[in-house]
């Protein structure tokens, strides 16, 4: 019993020993590397360019006042269609004392002007009738007082216009009245009533009562990195991808590539515009983030395969074409010439027919 059970021990340590050798070596086989395999294709290859900027209308003005002052009413919200010289808001004066001190004491003045005027040519009248002076003198004293009541005229308007803001010869043009200078679009009302508002001079820039722009002329508004400034030209078609408004895209005509570029973040960039083809029944927001897709090459009807396929040694490149792959893969070595890419595929000139089995990446 006991020899029977020292012989079972020697074989279940052998067949260990055994079992244990072969798992080793069957581990240390190397396996064959399996690739997988893409098929050279005859197609279109476009080598683009992607932008990003945003959509903007061409015409955007901000109406500012003529006069400072308070709102005093608005007659208009943002959204709301504006035409040419139609009121936006009122502005209710408050006077510049050096301004209102100024235009009163030249009513003060004209008033005094005219009434020496109006006594001289009174006394030059009775001369006259008298035959003690010549017409000419009558005719002087004549067209003095005809200046000093225009004098009289003029300061009396120069006063309302700083107190009320209101030409009392042209009330229809009253600098009150805030008026847009153009059609378009409200975009934007900043003020509400009650709010102090300050006409633009030398030195600000004055309050903005409104934001006009023309709605129906867009423009895509980008900047273009030096690498591929010098393959874009004015004329050239715009693909236009707005990330608001999914599966839609717009075309466009690129009219002005900036001759001078801006550095940012270490590169060059040229600013360029391109001008929307807008349909009639589409309504875009200034401002939209936007995409803009120009079309760099283009090679129709080309023989193609994943760049991924491509290797390089040197100057030179090349790619292993499928020989066999029973039973295991097989592949020769092979010269090409590459032509444009899209970043997924890439044109082969030459090295490469239609449909022929090209080694891809490793299987993993």
């Amino acid at each position: 019993m006991k020899k029977f059970l020292k012989w079972t021990a020697i074989v279940a340590v052998g067949a260990v020993f055994i079992g244990t050798f072969v798992f080793l070596y069957n581990k240390s086989q190397t396996k064959p590397v399996e690739y997988e395999v893409n098929v050279s294709e005859v197609c279109d290859i476009k080598k683009t360019t992607i932008i990003t900027g945003k959509v903007e209308p061409r015409d955007e003005v901000n109406i500012k006042p003529q006069i400072s002052g308070i709102i005093a009413e608005l007659y208009k919200e943002a959204g709301q269609t504006v035409k040419k010289d139609e009121v936006i808001a009122k502005v209710k004066v408050i006077p510049d004392m050096g301004s209102l001190s100024s235009a009163e004491n030249r009513v003060h003045l004209a008033e005094i002007s005219l009434k020496q005027a109006r006594t001289d040519f009174e006394r030059m009248e009775k001369l006259y009738a008298e035959k003690v002076v010549s017409a000419e003198e009558y005719e002087n004293s004549e067209v003095k007082l005809r200046q000093a009541e225009a004098e009289m005229s003029n300061a009396k308007d120069a006063l309302n216009i700083v107190l009320e803001g209101i030409s009392l010869s042209n009330a229809n043009m009253s600098t009150t009245l805030i008026r847009s200078t153009i059609d378009g679009l409200i975009l934007d009302i900043p003020v509400k009533v009650g709010n102090s508002v300050i006409l633009s001079n030398s030195f600000n820039d004055g309050t903005t009562i409104a934001t006009v722009a023309n709605m129906s002329d867009l423009i895509f508004k980008g900047k273009i990195d030096e690498t591929e400034v010098g393959r874009v030209h004015e004329n050239m078609p715009v693909k236009i991808t707005v990330g608001a408004l999914q599966d839609i895209s717009l075309s466009a005509t690129l009219e002005y590539i900036s001759p001078k570029g801006t550095e940012e973040n270490g590169a060059n960039q040229f600013e360029i515009k391109a001008a929307i083809n807008l349909p009639d029944s589409m309504a875009i927001r200034s401002g939209y983030s936007a995409n803009a897709e120009i079309v760099l090459e283009h090679a129709e009807k080309v023989i193609a395969i994943p760049e991924s396929s491509l290797e390089f040694s040197g100057d030179s490149t090349f790619i292993y074409v499928l020989t066999d792959s029973i039973p295991e893969q097989k592949f020769v070595k092979r010269n090409v010439v590459t032509g444009i890419s899209d970043g997924m595929k890439i044109e082969i000139k030459s090295g490469v027919k239609a449909n022929e089995k090209i080694r891809g990446i490793e299987k993993k």
